[in-house]
């Protein structure tokens, strides 16, 4: 299968790239930024023009001809990082125009990221309850959040206009490499450090296998994914974190010490996701002679 990864150059999309390289896919990495260690061919395209959009979804002259499948990866990553109507603009029109190429190119298997803030992030508003999960309403508190939550709402748009067509969308939790868990015990200090986003993470490599995982799967239509690891990113369990920051916010009967408050039982059931990484066994590890 050759599948154009956009944002390939980035922290999510350089472990996709690997994870889809390692299962024997084709890859082509369409990014404004040229990788750093090149693993795939590489196309440099602006997605928020649109006929770059559609040339690099229906081939780059003789390098390449036709794409089977589109993970679409490249935005500007975060609240903060550009004015809100930039990072609005940039997402929201690239979304759409890599959505829109790819219905006029055929191409009917698409995984898109979408974004852990949709569930209201950074929670000054606190979380009605916990897990949370899909089931809760999209509540953007930034401009960069509104752009993921239109992204999903065009995602059901274009499935409606094509019943054969499967669009997901995984709302990724913080992405973390190995060499951030260094950092981790320090959390423990202060939990308000980390309640902007329940104390989820997401490991990169576990990130790339959602995405895998989401290509292979059997599904059509939209619909979206919370994608986390297993466990939260304190040594503190769950019951003390939830006392002192949100108070009154009961957690369910036998939800484990330091299991994850962003539900990933969805991306479980349906696309068979299991997280294979963990902080905790990372520095174990590093600590062992």
């Amino acid at each position: 299968m050759r599948v154009v990864v956009t944002g390939g150059s980035g922290k999510l999309g350089r472990a996709c790239v690997e994870e889809l390289l390692a299962h024997q896919y084709e890859v082509i990495n369409v990014d404004l930024m040229p990788p750093k260690e090149p693993r795939c061919p590489f196309v440099q395209a602006d997605l928020a023009e649109f006929g770059q959009a559609l040339e690099v979804l229906s081939g780059v002259d003789d390098r390449y001809r036709g794409v089977d499948a589109v993970v679409h990866l490249a935005a500007v990553p975060a609240p903060g990082l550009q004015p809100n109507a930039v990072v609005f603009k940039n997402n929201t029109l690239s979304t759409y125009n890599v959505f829109e190429a790819a219905r006029r190119m055929g191409i009917r298997n698409l995984v898109w990221a979408s974004s852990e803030t949709v569930l209201g992030l950074p929670f000054d508003t606190p979380p009605p309850y916990v897990p949370l999960d899909e089931e809760y309403p999209g509540r953007p508190e930034s401009a960069y959040s509104l752009s993921k939550l239109l992204g999903e709402e065009m995602a059901r748009q274009f499935a409606r206009w094509d019943p054969e067509l499967k669009i997901l969308g995984l709302r990724f939790s913080n992405v973390m490499e190995p060499a951030d868990y260094a950092h981790f015990p320090s959390f423990d200090l202060d939990p308000r450090l980390r309640k902007w986003n329940l104390w989820a993470y997401i490991d990169a490599r576990d990130a790339a296998q959602a995405v895998r995982r989401a290509l292979e799967a059997p599904l059509k239509g939209a619909e979206v994914f919370i994608i986390a690891n297993a466990d939260t990113v304190m040594s503190r369990p769950n019951a003390e974190l939830m006392a002192e920051v949100f108070p009154g916010i009961p957690l369910p009967e036998g939800m484990g010490p330091h299991q994850t408050l962003l539900s990933i039982e969805k991306a479980r059931r349906l696309l068979g996701y299991e997280p294979q990484h963990s902080w905790r066994e990372e520095l174990a590890a590093w600590a062992r002679p």
